[in-house]
């Protein structure tokens, strides 16, 4: 069939690189498992323990109401909408309108696909495409996100030495130095807690990044899908709504798949800006339908509840400890690798005799059947780190910095 009919972007597209990934695992699998070297995945972003009995027994009362199989909105029910509003309220002493100001979602990742749609004029002209400016290092879908939408994803460097939290003034000064137009910017992504990195960002941060958007008229867009996943009070999460004018200029996206392991429920949600919520529903009003109803009656619950809250605490105890370990493991090998503020990764930087990071992550795989993703799949820059994801259980991380050290993984060796 002819490319010409479909989508110039799409066509340029390759796979999603964790999926790429997952395929070379299962493709090696009986070859490692013949050598005792079955696969261990430290590649995906996704927990990969029980989600809440709460949940699973709320779902079951209520697939018994009839009234909950018919379609729902886009917009969301009531008793989600409510329940979203008082965990705002609760958790950062916001206020949100729940009739103007929260949409449910299919997910984060989805709502931030289609809020770039609804944002974005597309054009084939790279010089004259709306501009989406994107954390660096980022969430791998970032880019495709904003390719797909006709736009131009331009990263802000994070790193140690801006501690993860960049003099945004000072970084689009340097961009329009280059030749970049700032009429063309639409929108500034922030991440925080980061998926890769594992950093915050401390409520000082977060105003400037308001006061930015508010001073150049773009939307901040705020994915804050790790929020509930930190181990130190320190460091505890903030929402960009805590910051003065933040209403003014700012969505922030919300997942269920983190903090309750509900990766398959596809269920979260987005506050905000009532005419950046308005121009989403719009968007999305062409394509669904709405979260079935079942899954939002579960998910008010479970924001309300004592359970999710004990459950949240709970998995952070965990991960903290995995972490911990982990880390230890991998500096006992001669890495230097920090404990996280937040989120279950790890950035690790690589050994010089390797070439760069695809070539550690595929020998590491090939030899070790350790499932690992290269930094360039977050930042072109990054082809000297990897991102491990500590979710595998206590006995697999274990034999991760065994097999490591048998096999020549060691930092220097």
């Amino acid at each position: 069939m002819e490319k010409t009919l479909f989508n110039n972007q799409i066509q340029n597209m390759s796979n999603y690189i964790m999926f790429e990934i997952k395929a070379k695992q299962i493709e090696l699998t009986p070859a490692l498992k013949e050598k005792n070297r079955a696969p261990i995945a430290l590649s995906m972003g996704a927990p990969v323990d029980p989600v809440p009995k709460f949940a699973i027994d709320k779902t079951i009362e209520y697939l018994s109401v009839d009234s909950l199989h018919t379609y729902s909105t886009p917009k969301g029910e009531l008793k989600f909408l409510n329940a979203v509003a008082k965990r705002m309220k609760d958790r950062f002493g916001v206020e949100i309108d729940p009739k103007t100001e929260i949409f449910s979602l299919i997910g984060s990742k989805e709502g931030i696909a289609n809020l770039l749609k609804a944002i974005v004029n597309p054009n084939e002209d790279d010089n004259k495409k709306d501009i989406i400016l994107t954390p660096n290092p980022g969430y791998a879908s970032y880019s495709a996100m904003i390719k797909v939408a006709g736009a131009k994803g331009i990263g802000i460097e994070l790193s140690e030495d801006n501690n993860f939290m960049p003099d945004l003034a000072l970084e689009l000064e340097k961009l329009e130095k280059q030749g970049l137009d700032k009429k063309r910017i639409k929108a500034l992504i922030i991440n925080y807690p980061n998926n890769p990195l594992g950093c915050t960002c401390d409520l000082n941060y977060l105003q400037q990044c308001v006061d930015f958007c508010n001073k150049l008229g773009i939307i901040l867009i705020s994915d804050n899908a790790y929020c509930e996943m930190y181990y130190d009070e320190k460091y505890k999460p903030h929402s960009v709504f805590e910051c003065k004018g933040a209403k003014d200029c700012a969505i922030e996206l919300y997942s269920f798949s983190k903090s309750y392991a509900m990766t398959g429920w596809r269920l979260g949600f987005a506050c905000g800006n009532s005419t950046i919520i308005t121009m989403l529903a719009r968007e999305k009003g062409t394509i669904d339908t709405g979260v079935f109803k079942v899954l939002q009656y579960t998910g008010a619950d479970l924001l309300e509840s004592i359970e999710g809250q004990k459950y949240i605490d709970s998995q952070n105890e965990k991960f903290k400890n995995k972490i911990e370990k982990f880390t230890k493991g991998l500096n006992s090998l001669g890495y230097d690798v920090k404990m996280p503020k937040a989120t279950f990764y790890l950035w690790v930087r690589i050994p010089e005799r390797f070439k760069n990071a695809v070539d550690f992550c595929n020998q590491l795989l090939e030899v070790s059947g350790i499932v690992a993703v290269p930094g360039t799949a977050f930042s072109p820059n990054a082809d000297r780190y990897i991102r491990m994801s500590v979710v595998a259980s206590d006995e697999d991380l274990k034999t991760v910095i065994e097999r490591m050290k048998e096999d020549g993984f060691s930092f220097v060796g």
